[in-house]
């Protein structure tokens, strides 16, 4: 698997393996391992993911380096890198400020003309669906053990969904999920050796 360490900022690199590796586990154990998305696991088996941790703090800096990733992503091969997890531990830790940054990271992408081509993913450890309340288990499809931005290719997402028949029951089909599991469950995963 792909691994890249943002090292331009001087930051420890074995904090960030450590990073790379919880994240990995949770897309093991719990994105792939329980299918919450179904064309995960393709990339993940053919390591056509890019994992870049970055120690950007402010929102100025996270643009940055959000702008470099979706370039890097856009101009490389699809078979090299297919998606990429910008992950960032010491920014937007507060998801009401990290919805808010979602916004910016819309209108970057619309800026550099990438929409249409990329398309951004959200995930944060706080992640909550409007309407719903902060406990409900269904906000767990969304939780990572760090706030990441997930870059996809929009024509990875439309072959993949033309090649699952069921791909807007993914959803509901995940809420199902996750609700038989429940929190002891959901936690549980996380003690177990990956997939």
């Amino acid at each position: 698997m792909r691994e890249s360490l943002d090292r331009n900022d001087g930051s420890d690199t074995g904090e960030q393996c450590d990073v790379i590796a919880a994240t990995r586990h949770w897309l093991e154990v719990a994105v792939i391992g329980l299918n919450l998305c179904p064309f995960a696991k393709a990339v993940h088996v053919k390591r056509q993911i890019r994992y870049v941790v970055t120690q950007a703090s402010s929102t100025s800096e996270l643009l940055a380096v959000l702008r470099d990733e979706m370039f890097l992503l856009a101009k490389t091969d699809a078979n090299e890198i297919d998606t990429t997890l910008l992950i960032h531990p010491q920014a937007l830790t507060d998801f009401i400020d990290y919805t808010t940054f979602l916004r910016q990271a819309d209108r970057l992408l619309r800026k550099e003309g990438l929409e249409g081509v990329l398309q951004i993913a959200s995930f944060h450890p706080a992640y909550e669906f409007a309407g719903s309340d902060p406990d409900d288990i269904e906000n767990c499809s969304n939780r990572s053990p760090f706030p990441m931005l997930h870059l996809l290719r929009e024509d990875s997402i439309e072959r993949a969904v033309a090649a699952f028949a069921d791909a807007g029951e993914i959803y509901e089909r995940n809420i199902e999920t996750l609700r038989r599991l429940g929190h002891t469950g959901w936690q549980r995963l996380f003690m177990q050796d990956p997939v």
